[in-house]
């Protein structure tokens, strides 16, 4: 999605008055556990030697419970043949010089960047040119590299900042690569410190670099906020810095504002004061002075679409005598905007009806398409400038279904959408724009979906609110609380979960018996900015709430009980996973916290914790530390409780959410003598693995685990 952003990251009841020894501890000063109080924090250092013997000892206990399972080498098979697969859809993106793909199979685990043409492309076997080989370039220098993307210079998009992160880490190194001649530049721009942050190009010879840059120059957030102006031939440490934000700030920066033909007409810059609140400013270019924008902290440029400029809101923005609502998109006149970024007059592009929300978009050569969630269901529309107002059409794709937009080109009006549900594999439509999209590509079945069936229900929550939930079951499924299932949700950042494709777990769980839920939590962007809104901070407590709230309506509905109800979450969802299991120990028969977030009373100094302290509070403020523990999960393993048996896994590679919250889950757990499973992936990132072996046996464990727990 070709959007201006600031900055893409990635990167979520209680047992009665029992509480942790750990929670009643003497603190220090700022309330936060030290040593004296917590008696793991040396497992905060991700790669001591103390830890990873820790870790070794933990993997073998777990791998000689799961891995010996009779099932466990099937499992491993399935999974590995659907990442494998040579018939999975090659999703691109456009370019000038044709369709590029990164791809991953067997033969080139840690991916190959490939090009290909559009001709070849809408065939059923395309021709692929390799321009990037990272199996080789990782033998050749000895490291475990994962491709983390590029930044091109438009509008030929041949120059390149490849970013290579060792081991999955989000901090990478750049290099400079000309995609014409599919090499590294010799004596090019070259960035070996790794480092969060990224660059963009102003020209050939010019990069606008934000990365960290020594002492003084990152947030406690350890994101960069300061960028640089880096001239071709001279070193990093001379660029010029032209915008620096506050060290207290979560991260800062400057960048590009383009145009669909890499025109630049301006450069804007941020302050993220809190995860979900920045500051904007633009450069005079007749003063070089920055100019603060007049727009919400809740507010950010969206693209520059037919001679306007874009702003999106999440919350309601009163200027010039209008109100614009939350969720809104608002225009200006570009070149208005660039002689007043302040005066411009304003014009409402798109608002939000009820129970809708945008989710995504694009830009092509001559339109804007936006996805839009209607009652959790995907709609496209595409909105032009006709010369004296915003008009839009609905784009024809199939109803009932989750919609994304997986392509588009900014030359021509080409767009390519993927169409999803549960049962039914992604399809991926394209159009030139001269005609309705049309199915190009179709992924192929991983499961035989004969037989089962989706609903939506409703949970209501502690606050009564209404909570929606998918089921994806047997057909005819009788409700006497037999069958094992599998709940999942997210609810944090403003971040929807979506029908999308079950593939793995159609074939390994649900044709074995399971069913699955999706739950729709606030906090999440199902339903707009007030849905996330509404549950963050002193009010995060909902979130678990209504997570609980599904949990207990599927066994009151029969359609399972306690001992086969499972739940799973990543991240922020292996936070709400730890919050469950915690504060409902009866309800749950299984628990897989992935990658999580669990000691909220430390997260702020473990990875980039500290980031989060819009979604969840500052546990150094008494006030605030007095919500997080109410619910941190790490604080509420407690003695006397019998909790379900967990599986908690994470990554050494994870410098986002960190190991060490896991991995102290599962400390405190084997002090208490309380069943446990611990693993953990010491080549991949955040997102596990870093080839499809690795993922493949990390998806086979969790579904062992499963059975074993829910269906044995």
């Amino acid at each position: 999605m070709k959007l201006v952003s600031t900055l893409a990251l990635a990167a979520v009841m209680t047992i009665g008055a029992t509480t942790s020894a750990l929670a009643d501890a003497h603190m220090d000063e700022s309330g936060v556990p030290g040593p004296e109080q917590d008696p793991y924090i040396w497992l905060e250092e991700a790669r001591s030697e103390e830890a990873l013997d820790w870790v070794r000892a933990e993997n073998t206990r777990t791998l000689a419970a799961l891995e010996t399972d009779p099932r466990f080498e099937e499992l491993k098979a399935e999974a590995l043949a659907i990442f494998d697969s040579e018939d999975r859809i090659p999703f691109v993106s456009f370019r000038p010089d044709g369709l590029y793909n990164f791809w991953q199979d067997k033969d080139n685990p840690k991916g190959v960047l490939r090009r290909t043409t559009l001709e070849s492309y809408q065939t059923d076997n395309p021709e692929w040119e390799v321009v990037l080989d990272i199996d080789a370039l990782a033998a050749a220098e000895g490291k475990e590299w994962v491709y983390s993307g590029s930044s091109c210079l438009p509008p030929a998009q041949n120059k390149c900042m490849i970013a290579l992160s060792d081991g999955g880490e989000d901090a990478t190194i750049m290099r400079e690569f000309d995609m014409a001649t599919k090499s590294f530049v010799e004596d090019g721009f070259v960035i070996e410190e790794k480092s969060q942050g990224g660059v963009s190009w102003f020209d050939e010879d010019t990069l606008l670099v934000g990365r960290d840059f020594g002492e003084g120059t990152l947030t406690e957030s350890e994101y960069p906020f300061t960028s640089r102006v880096w001239k071709r031939g001279t070193p990093l440490s001379e660029a010029k810095e032209i915008f620096r934000g506050e060290a207290s700030d979560v991260w800062a920066g400057a960048s590009i504002l383009r145009d669909n033909t890499g025109t630049i007409h301006a450069t804007t810059a941020f302050r993220g004061v809190s995860f979900h609140e920045s500051e904007y400013f633009v450069l005079d270019p007749n003063t070089y002075e920055w100019i603060k924008l007049d727009i919400p902290k809740k507010a950010s440029l969206y693209g520059i679409v037919d001679g306007h400029i874009l702003v999106t809101t999440d919350v309601d923005w009163e200027v010039d005598g209008q109100t614009f609502p939350a969720d809104s998109l608002i225009a200006m006149d570009l070149e208005e905007w660039k002689a007043d970024p302040n005066g411009a007059a304003k014009t409402l592009v798109w608002a939000p009806g009820e129970r809708q929300t945008k989710r995504g978009g694009a830009i092509t050569g001559n339109s804007l398409f936006v996805t839009l969630l209607d009652n959790v269901v995907s709609k496209v529309l595409e909105f032009n400038y006709d010369g004296s107002a915003w008009v839009s059409r609905e784009v024809p794709l199939p109803d009932n279904a989750t919609i994304g937009i997986a392509a588009s080109s900014n030359e021509t009006d080409q767009i390519m959408y993927t169409v999803s549900d549960f049962l039914n594999p992604t399809t991926l439509y394209y159009t030139d724009g001269s005609a309705d999209p049309a199915v190009l590509k179709t992924s192929p079945a991983y499961f035989d979906p004969a037989g089962m069936e989706v609903e939506q229900h409703e949970a209501t929550s502690a606050d009564g609110t209404k909570i929606p939930y998918f089921i994806v079951k047997p057909a005819g499924m009788e409700m006497n609380g037999e069958t094992a299932v599998l709940m999942t949700g997210y609810g944090g950042f403003q971040i929807p979960r979506l029908p999308g494709y079950l593939g793995s777990t159609g074939k390994m769980w649900m044709v074995r018996g399971g069913a699955y839920v999706l739950a729709n939590l606030r906090g999440g962007g199902e339903f707009g900015p007030g849905w996330h809104q509404t549950a963050i901070r002193e009010n995060k407590q909902r979130t678990w709430d209504d997570f609980i709230a599904v949990g207990q309506d599927l066994v009151d509905r029969g359609f399972t009980s306690p001992e086969h109800l499972g739940i799973q979450g990543g991240s922020q969802g292996g936070l709400l996973v730890g919050t469950a299991f915690t504060q409902r120990p009866d309800l749950f028969g299984a628990a897989i916290v992935q990658i999580p977030l669990f000691d909220m009373l430390r997260y702020h100094l473990i990875g980039r914790g500290a980031s989060w302290i819009g979604e969840y509070g500052d546990p150094r403020i008494p006030e605030q530390r007095a919500w997080i523990e109410g619910y941190s999960p790490y604080q509420k393993i407690v003695e006397g409780v019998d909790y379900p048996t967990p599986f908690l896994w994470a990554s050494t590679a994870d410098d986002r959410t960190h190991p060490a919250h896991a991995r102290k889950g599962a400390a405190r757990l084997k002090e208490l003598g309380q069943p446990y499973y611990y693993y953990e992936d010491m080549t991949g990132g955040h997102s596990g693995g870093v080839d499809n072996e690795q993922r493949a046996k990390l998806q086979a464990l969790q579904y062992i685990y499963l059975m074993q727990q829910l269906m044995d």
